[in-house]
């Protein structure tokens, strides 16, 4: 795939870039190295000041950093702005509590005593240089939730961003730089996927964490595990939307609607299989077939679009695959199904409701990454809750109910790395964030995050 800005709306190609040749990587890997041997002994007081810069100047910059992401990616404006601003709270949470996150721990000289030891205690220290290999759909948000826990505990960062959001990228590089980090300690590196092996398995790159798919997911941990390093993954997601009689079936359908479409339903968190119990299924999807049909699709740069065009001509195709295997296979289309009107040029797609759901299709199993809903009808909660864990991936969950033994149920029945009752999942600083099964494995934000890259020593003083 080139690496190009091409405008999804139009099919602009709007700026080329070359890649990187080997010597550049090279050039570039011993920068990191050389930035981490200083960066790791700055003091968290220095630390914390260049982050709340950069938060600064995201906020500063926030009208054109967000064009340039709807240009790259499609996504509404409004919802780039939003991406801006989360980036920016995010920066201010790990600047103001990395210190606290990190701080040694020391146990109880009793429980040590018959070790020998008249003091010990546990360290965080960081391990390096730390390759990021980040997906475009959140051309910000995903690169903010590695890039700001890694730099304040002490680490630098290498950006592999996907080839079509390299803008994005080289923006992301430009706005540390600006805010003083010291040259080398986070740097983009503009490489095609075939160059990622090479750099996962340079010695002194000491870990890496990626979001995206499931093969390039199975493919970098591969590599990481053949060279002894850690890795974090967090891949797709098919995310069930629970709503059991006791809801409030208004509430969960203005919910269920911006939980699917969020990000032109392109998220790895958003709501995709809708679960109804048979008392409110009839109500739901009435409400829910209505308020989706009626989404505005268009420009994502007019702030009255709800969905914009899918990142790319691949993306809108493979989603259509989708949808017409399961109409051949007797699913019913609710609403949408097809291109929009008036459309003729970018990748858009209608907002789509799909019933009728069976295992013979491939969207029973496959992730659908585009504004496509299937909802199912279930008797009981047992049905609910063996159908939300009928998936390979178990990124989160949404349960609408009031009940604290149906509630009880799901914490501890769903496998998913979150359970949303009532509410949208959504990611925040102060929370892991993550999954199971094929969702990856490792956490993300909060201090779980923080730690992943970091090296827990133990100190013991005899």
């Amino acid at each position: 795939m080139p690496i190009a800005s091409v405008n999804p709306a139009t099919g602009e190609t709007l700026q080329t870039f070359d890649a990187l040749d080997a010597s550049g990587i090279e050039q570039r890997l011993a920068r990191a190295e050389a930035a981490f041997l200083g960066w790791r002994a700055t003091p968290f007081a220095a630390r914390t000041d260049l982050m709340h810069r950069a938060a600064d100047l995201l906020d500063q910059d926030q009208e054109s950093l967000s064009r340039t992401m709807t240009e790259e990616m499609g996504k509404p404006l409004v919802q780039a702005r939003a991406e801006a601003a989360k980036c920016a709270k995010a920066m201010r949470w790990y600047a103001d509590h990395a210190e606290a996150l990190l701080a040694d721990e020391h146990p109880d000289p009793a429980d040590v005593a018959d070790a020998g030891a008249s003091r010990a205690y546990v360290r965080y220290r960081p391990i390096g240089p730390v390759l990021a290999v980040m997906p475009w759909n959140f051309p910000f948000w995903q690169v903010i939730r590695f890039a700001a826990p890694a730099l304040m505990a002490g680490n630098v960062g290498l950006l592999k961003h996907a080839s079509n959001v390299p803008r994005t990228a080289l923006a992301i590089e430009d706005l540390f730089r600006r805010a003083g980090f010291p040259e080398g300690c986070f740097q983009t590196l503009l490489i095609g996927s075939g160059a990622v092996e090479g750099v996962v398995r340079d010695a002194r790159v000491a870990a890496v964490t990626l979001t995206g798919s499931e093969p390039a997911g199975r493919a970098v941990a591969a590599t990481a595990a053949d060279e002894v390093k850690k890795s974090v993954l967090e891949l797709g997601g098919s995310d069930p939307f629970v709503v059991l009689p006791s809801a409030d079936v208004d509430a969960a359908v203005r919910t269920a609607v911006r939980a699917r479409v969020q990000n032109n339903g392109q998220s790895c968190i958003a709501a995709k299989r809708f679960i109804v119990h048979t008392d409110v299924y009839d109500r739901f999807l009435a409400g829910f077939t209505g308020a989706m049909g009626a989404l505005r699709v268009g420009d994502p740069m007019d702030e009255a679009t709800d969905v914009g065009p899918l990142a790319s001509r691949q993306g809108r195709d493979d989603l259509e695959e989708l949808v017409e295997d399961a109409r051949a296979h007797g699913a019913r289309i609710e609403c949408g199904g097809g291109r929009p009107m008036g459309w003729d040029t970018g990748w858009f797609y209608e907002p789509t409701v799909l019933t009728g759901i069976t295992p013979a299709m491939r969207i029973h199993r496959e992730e659908t990454f585009g504004p496509v809903a299937t909802v199912y009808r279930v008797a009981d909660l047992d049905e609910a809750v063996a159908l939300a864990d009928d998936t390979p991936f178990g990124l989160s969950s949404n349960v609408w109910t009031r009940d604290e033994g149906e509630q009880e149920r799901f914490v501890r029945d769903v496998q998913a790395g979150g359970v949303f009752f009532n509410g949208m999942t959504a990611s925040h600083p102060a929370l892991p964030f993550g999954g199971v099964k094929r969702s990856g494995f490792g956490r993300e934000l909060s201090g779980h995050g923080i730690k992943e890259f970091c090296n827990v020593t133990t100190v013991w003083i005899g």
